[in-house]
């Protein structure tokens, strides 16, 4: 039951990153990854672009192209690379990474087409609760598949999968930190 005190949320309606170049943008959504280009538009007074792609149960990825935006800042302003090859850290208020839900069976196919595109990609990845949250084959302590891959400006995307339920009894173990929780440790 909503009350008045919360928002009826019903997903991500959509989110805008910045690239450097539109049409390898649109190239890379629309002919790598097959999303279909659902809206684009030039922004007043030689602004630059916006332009926005489907990706699945009426979610969109956007994109602006600014003709004076400020050079990439690899491990500031994202990773500097895919978690298996750099430093997954990146700045506070900075977007990390983009997500994708596939079935759970499409891991090698999708795997084997990106890289048949020339895109590199990470090995597929199972999540569990290991020392280092990785399994090296299927069990029941897996809980998310994941291969990570990035696009022409190195964006960090992630093709996903749940493979298990939520247990709000078992899945909650970390509690949040703060900046002192961490000088305190030292």
């Amino acid at each position: 039951m909503e009350d008045d005190e919360t928002f009826k949320l019903n997903g991500i309606n959509h989110l805008a990153l910045v690239c450097s170049d539109m049409k390898r943008t649109v190239d890379f959504y629309t002919n790598v990854l097959g999303m279909k280009l659902v809206r684009s538009l030039d922004l007043p007074v030689g602004l630059g672009q916006h332009f926005f792609f489907d990706c699945g149960n009426g979610d969109c990825l956007a994109f602006f192209w600014f003709p004076d935006a400020p050079a990439d800042s690899p491990g500031i302003a994202r990773p500097k690379g895919r978690p298996d090859t750099a430093s997954l850290t990146s700045a506070i208020g900075s977007m990390n990474h983009v997500a994708f839900t596939i079935p759970a069976d499409k891991f090698e196919e999708y795997k084997k087409r990106l890289n048949d595109k020339g895109v590199p990609t990470s090995e597929i990845a199972l999540h569990d609760r290991s020392e280092f949250q990785i399994a090296t084959e299927m069990h029941d302590g897996v809980y998310v598949k994941s291969l990570y891959f990035q696009d022409p400006d190195g964006i960090l995307l992630e093709f996903a999968a749940w493979v298990k339920p939520f247990d709000i009894q078992n899945d909650l173990e970390a509690e949040p930190k703060t900046a002192a929780d961490l000088l305190s440790s030292l």
